[in-house]
C-alpha cells in the first residue's frame, strides 16, 4: 500500500461521508455482496480515475471486494476530498490525489496510479488512456481494457479510434441508457444548482439562466433552472437540439445575443470557448458564470484573464473579473466543473445508478477481453437491463411484462 494524500489524520471525516453515501447506494449494496462471493477482480489491477468524492470512494470498496488492488486518483484537481482520498488510504489502498493539486501535481498522480502495471482503466475525462497513449505507452501491455464514464472522455476515445490509435477495448459507460438518461439529466440538473446557489445564495427565480449546450447534460441544467423560476435561454450549434429546446419552452439564440440578457451562464457543451471574447465584449454587468463539462476550457479563461483589468476574491470559490468597459463577470469555481468544485457531485441514489453500470462493465471486461475484437464496446444490453430492473425494486416498483401471446405477436413483425 502506497498513498500521497494532504493528511491520513482527516480519514474518520471521510469515512462517515463514505457511510452515508453506502446507506443510501443499494444497487452497490447488492453488487458488492455479488462480488464478495465471485470474486471477479481477484489478481486484477485497477487503475481509477474518477472524482474523488464519497460515492467514488464507495466504488472503489465494492471494486476491492471483488478482489482488485485499486490505484485511485482524481479527475479534477478541485473534487479531490481530501477527507475521502484519506479515508481510503486508511483502509489499505494506493490513493494518489489531493485537493487543489497544480497541474505538475495532477500529472504525477496520474502517472502514480499507472506505474503500477494496471489490467483494467476506469476513467472519467481520458486522462489516465492519454496517459498510456503518450508517455506511459511501456505500460500498455498489461492493460485488459477500461470503461469511460463520460462523453467528454467518449469523445476523446472516438477520436483515437477514427485514427486507429487506440490500443485497447474501452466500454463506452457514458452511453448507457442506465448512466445518461438518469446522471447526465437528474444528476447535472441537480448537483449543477446544487453548487451555484450554496456558492453564491442569491436567487434563482426571476433571473435569466443561459445554458450552453443542450445535450442531456443541458437539458438536466435547463430543466431544474426552469424549475427555480428562472427564464432560460439555450445556446447550441446542432440545429435539432435547438429546435428540441425550443419545442421544450426555452429561448434559442446565439451566445452573442443571449450575453447582455444573461444572469447565469451555464456551460455543458464538452467544446472549448463556449463563451469567449465576443461574449465578453457584450455581457450583463454583474452576469455569473460557471461551467458544467469535464474541462476548464468552456468558459475562455485565459482570454478573461488577459482582457480584464482588475480581480477580486468575492467570495470563497468565486473570483471578479472587471472588463475594460467597466462591467464585471463574476467566475464560479475557476471555470471547473461547478457541481464538484464548488459541490459534492450528483445525489448518491444517481451515482449508484452510474457506478453499477462501471462495476458490471469492468466485471464483463475482465470475463470477454479475450474476446472483443473492437476497441469502442457498448455496455451490453443485459448489463443496462440489470441494473434497471435492480434499481427498480430497491425503488419499489413493479412492472408488466410480456404474456407469451405478446411474445409471439411481437415477433411475427409485418
Amino acid at each position: 500500500m502506497s498513498y500521497e494524500i494532504r493528511d491520513i489524520y482527516l480519514s474518520e471525516s471521510g469515512e462517515r461521508k463514505i457511510e452515508w453515501v453506502r446507506r443510501n447506494m443499494p444497487l452497490l449494496n447488492s453488487i458488492q455482496e455479488d462480488f464478495k462471493r465471485e470474486k471477479p477482480f481477484e489478481g486484477v489491477k485497477i487503475a481509477l480515475s474518477i472524482h474523488l468524492e464519497a460515492k467514488t470512494a464507495y466504488l472503489c470498496e465494492v471494486l476491492a471486494s471483488g478482489g482488485a488492488e485499486l490505484f485511485i486518483t482524481g479527475s479534477n484537481p478541485l473534487s479531490t476530498q481530501d477527507d475521502v482520498a484519506a479515508a481510503l488510504a486508511a483502509e489499505g489502498m494506493n490513493v494518489f490525489a489531493w485537493h487543489g493539486a497544480s497541474d505538475e501535481e495532477y500529472e504525477r498522480h496520474i502517472k502514480m496510479a499507472l506505474s503500477n502495471d494496471a489490467n483494467i482503466i476506469i476513467d472519467d475525462g481520458g486522462d489516465l488512456v492519454n496517459m498510456l497513449h503518450t508517455s506511459m505507452r511501456d505500460k500498455l501491455p498489461f492493460v485488459l481494457g477500461g470503461c469511460e464514464e463520460t462523453t467528454t472522455g467518449i469523445n476523446r476515445l472516438i477520436a483515437l479510434d477514427r485514427l486507429h490509435q487506440l490500443e485497447f477495448p474501452m466500454v463506452l459507460v457514458n452511453d448507457a441508457d442506465c448512466k445518461h438518461l438518469f446522471d447526465n439529466r437528474y444528476g447535472t440538473g441537480q448537483s449543477v444548482w446544487d453548487g451555484i446557489n450554496r456558492t453564491t445564495n442569491l436567487i434563482v427565480a426571476g433571473k435569466t439562466v443561459v445554458v450552453a449546450g443542450y445535450g442531456w447534460c443541458g437539458k438536466g441544467v435547463a430543466m431544474r433552472a426552469k424549475g427555480l423560476g428562472a427564464k432560460v435561454i439555450v445556446t447550441e450549434i446542432n440545429p435539432i437540439r435547438a429546435i428540441e429546446a425550443y419545442m421544450d419552452g426555452f429561448e434559442v439564440m446565439k451566445m452573442a445575443d443571449a450575453a447582455p440578457l444573461g444572469d447565469f451562464f451555464v456551460t455543458v457543451t464538452g467544446c472549448n470557448d463556449a463563451i469567449g471574447e465576443e461574449a465578453f465584449a457584450n455581457i450583463k454587468d454583474g452576469a455569473i458564470l460557471c461551467n458544467a463539462g469535464h474541462f476548464d476550457v468552456e468558459i475562455n479563461m485565459k482570454k478573461l484573464r488577459e482582457i480584464a483589468v482588475s480581480t477580486a476574491e468575492m467570495r470563497n470559490n468565486i473570483m471578479g473579473y472587471e472588463l475594460p468597459d467597466g462591467k464585471w463577470v463574476y467566475v464560479l469555481a475557476e471555470g471547473r466543473l461547478v457541481n464538484l468544485a464548488a459541490g459534492d457531485g450528483h445525489p448518491a441514489e444517481i451515482m449508484d445508478m452510474s457506478f453499477a453500470i462501471q462495476a458490471l462493465s469492468a466485471r464483463y471486461l475482465v470475463q470477454n477481453s479475450k474476446n472483443l475484437s473492437e476497441k469502442l464496446i457498448k455496455v451490453p444490453d443485459e448489463v443496462d437491463r440489470e441494473v434497471a430492473e435492480r434499481k427498480l425494486r430497491f425503488m419499489g416498483k413493479t412492472i408488466d411484462a410480456l404474456t407469451e401471446d405478446q411474445k409471439a405477436y411481437m415477433e411475427k413483425g409485418l
